[in-house]
């Protein structure tokens, strides 16, 4: 086995263990983002290394990716990660009739309950506005708390209704969601959850319970017609067995939270950190909405709200790392990738070539206004018509809540604050957030 990488001829690492391949390199650089950033530092654009016995091999550059995209496939790589890690049946294998179906699906469940729950969005948002307006001026505000409970609301109530707004529910959901994630987060199981029972416990008791919170919603909604359409009533309108519903349901409120949490979190973020963008922004919110409620028509005409969210999500590295199965003999550059590889796509050093994006490193949402910059983004998955389901439901919860909070107060930095970043399936950072607000008069 260990032969073959020789042949295949792609640069990179030789398994540092016989049974664990390079894990214990990855682990050593605290993330599987932070190493493939070394990787591609020292060996180029492709570079392979080992996961246990399995030979990987990682993209880091747009024009490879280019390469290796193959328009006909409708995988989203993110999905395909997390089903993996829970072990779930992931559509790896072969796009088939079926999951195209089932994908379809999910992304009409998506498109219907953010349509239907406009208002919730809206309505929770301006409770976190009326909250962040009670504190007195100068008062830190956690970000990330506020921001996770924000998200958790959002997705819990439009993924499956109304038993959600209560509060005890959403806390529970809250306790079972951070135990499953901080697990599975890491985007790769260590094998060190198998050694720890006591944590590994944890994590499958969160999943049972939250499993059973799902077929509970489940079975109450089956057959029968509320006033707000929610994310499962499309799924239950489908010819899918119970298993797949709890499947994609559990998909799209894991990753439907963390993704929105942290796209919210990052945009309030640098918008504390650059008066220059939140002042543009509150001007095109005032030139769209003037004193009016932001609607679904009027998202559209907010150009540069979207923007500065592509720009959010390239600077935080919002999901930092993709995979994707090898099926049959692929090519790259020169290089032959075998088949039955596991391909990554090393997305956050992706977002970081400064070949790609001219001073990579600092935050600035007009350089998409450059056709090509927003090309690029979508190659990478997070814009247009690749863009997976989950980030569009961040997208557009994130766009009405800043046109609630941008419109009635100014986003404060706290003073001194340096903010270390965690690199994890979804990005995010290391320690709480603090932010200040004032009024707008």
């Amino acid at each position: 086995m260990f032969a073959s990488r020789q042949a295949s001829g792609i640069p990179g690492l030789t398994p540092t263990d016989e049974k664990d391949g390079n894990l214990p390199d990855i682990i050593a650089s605290s993330s599987l983002h932070e190493f493939l950033v070394n990787l591609h530092e020292k060996y180029g654009p492709l570079v392979s290394f080992w996961f246990g016995r399995r030979l990987v091999v990682s993209l880091g550059s747009i024009d490879l990716l280019k390469q290796h995209i193959n328009p006909n496939r409708l995988l989203d790589p993110f999905e395909t990660m997390l089903k993996s890690l829970l072990r779930y049946q992931s559509s790896l294998n072969g796009d088939t009739g079926e999951s195209h179906m089932r994908r379809k699906l999910y992304e009409n469940g998506v498109t219907k309950s953010l349509q239907s729950n406009f208002a919730l969005i809206q309505k929770l948002s301006e409770e976190l506005l009326a909250k962040w307006l009670s504190l007195p001026e100068a008062q830190h505000v956690p970000l990330c708390q506020h921001m996770l409970g924000f998200a958790m609301k959002s997705v819990t109530q439009t993924a499956m209704g109304s038993s959600f707004e209560d509060d005890r529910e959403v806390i529970r959901f809250r306790r079972h969601h951070d135990a499953i994630w901080s697990e599975i987060g890491k985007g790769f199981l260590d094998g060190s959850l198998d050694k720890n029972m006591t944590r590994k416990k944890l994590y499958e008791d969160a999943l049972m319970e939250m499993e059973s919170t799902l077929r509970k919603v489940t079975k109450e909604r089956r057959g029968k017609s509320f006033n707000r359409h929610v994310f499962i009533d499309t799924l239950l309108q489908g010819n899918l067995s119970d298993q797949q519903i709890l499947e994609d349901t559990m998909i799209f409120s894991l990753a439907g939270c963390i993704i929105t949490a942290n796209l919210c979190t990052w945009a309030v973020y640098f918008l504390t950190n650059s008066e220059d963008v939140q002042q543009n922004l509150y001007k095109e919110m005032d030139r769209v909405l003037g004193k009016g409620p932001i609607t679904h028509e009027k998202i559209k005409q907010l150009r540069y709200c979207r923007q500065v969210l592509c720009e959010t999500v390239r600077t935080a590295k919002l999901t930092p790392v993709a995979a994707q199965l090898q099926e049959l003999e692929g090519r790259v550059d020169q290089h032959t990738i075998p088949k039955e590889t596991l391909v990554l796509y090393a997305l956050g050093v992706m977002l970081q070539d400064s070949s790609s994006w001219p001073s990579s490193y600092k935050f600035d949402p007009e350089r998409f206004n450059e056709e090509s910059a927003m090309k690029n983004l979508s190659l990478l998955g997070f814009s247009g018509s690749q863009e997976c389901p989950e980030l569009r439901f961040a997208y557009m919860v994130a766009t009405v809540l800043l046109s609630v909070l941008v419109r009635k107060l100014y986003l404060h930095p706290v003073k001194g604050q340096v903010m270390e970043t965690k690199y994890e399936l979804v990005t995010s950072p290391k320690e709480e957030a603090w932010i200040t607000v004032s009024k707008r008069s």
